[in-house]
């Protein structure tokens, strides 16, 4: 085989293995109805006409921290909402992260915006994925196999302390041993509403 033969070949070779791994990375598409059982469950109620809201939260005792030693995280809580779609809207459902450390002061959120998604990774299992804009990673939340509340989980997402989403050198939270999956409870929307900034968002997460 000639060089110029040998170089094409091995061009077509990285061509393909390229579209297989994107093949592979990208989310199974999700059909209508199973989307639609995900919202009926997640948000434990009809999707509204306008906003729908659920909260998820959980201060860990000092036993489950005894028991997983490598956790970074003493208390988490997720607010994921969902808004009606239309033309100005094509992000419809959005996420609020709050957590605190068990070691340090200060609280740490994230925000972002999310869609459903499938892969062949968890076994078929419907979760919302949510994403941070400019590269920032994100969160995937999920049902549990039993009982209500919903499960986290994090394998890098950009944090900022005190809602400074300006801030340029803000950190992230890595997803460690310890800290990739957070199991959270179902708890009232007024225990969400520190993740919100907008006045206005808090009064009608009142009347939900």
């Amino acid at each position: 085989m000639s060089r110029v033969s040998s170089i094409a070949a091995a061009a077509l070779l990285i061509a393909v293995a390229t579209t297989v791994a994107r093949a592979e990375d990208e989310p199974r598409k999700v059909d209508a109805a199973a989307s639609a059982s995900l919202d009926t469950k997640l948000f434990a109620q009809p999707m509204d006409a306008d906003t729908t809201y659920a909260c998820f939260n959980r201060r860990y005792d000092a036993a489950h921290l005894a028991r997983h030693s490598r956790q970074k995280v003493g208390a988490m809580k997720v607010l994921v909402i969902a808004r009606k779609p239309s033309p100005e809207n094509r992000e419809p459902y959005s996420f609020k992260l709050g957590f605190k450390y068990r070691d340090r002061k200060g609280d740490w959120d994230s925000s972002g915006y999310c869609n459903h998604a499938q892969n062949e990774e968890t076994d078929g299992e419907l979760r919302m994925s949510c994403s941070v804009e400019c590269d920032g990673g994100g969160i995937s939340v999920g049902l549990p196999k039993d009982g209500d509340g919903a499960v986290v989980r994090i394998e890098r997402v950009r944090i900022w302390q005190n809602s400074k989403p300006d801030d340029e050198t803000s950190p992230a939270l890595e997803g460690g041993s310890d800290d990739k999956v957070f199991r959270l409870q179902r708890t009232a929307l007024k225990d969400c509403e520190s993740l919100v900034e907008d006045p206005d968002q808090r009064i009608a997460m009142r009347t939900k």
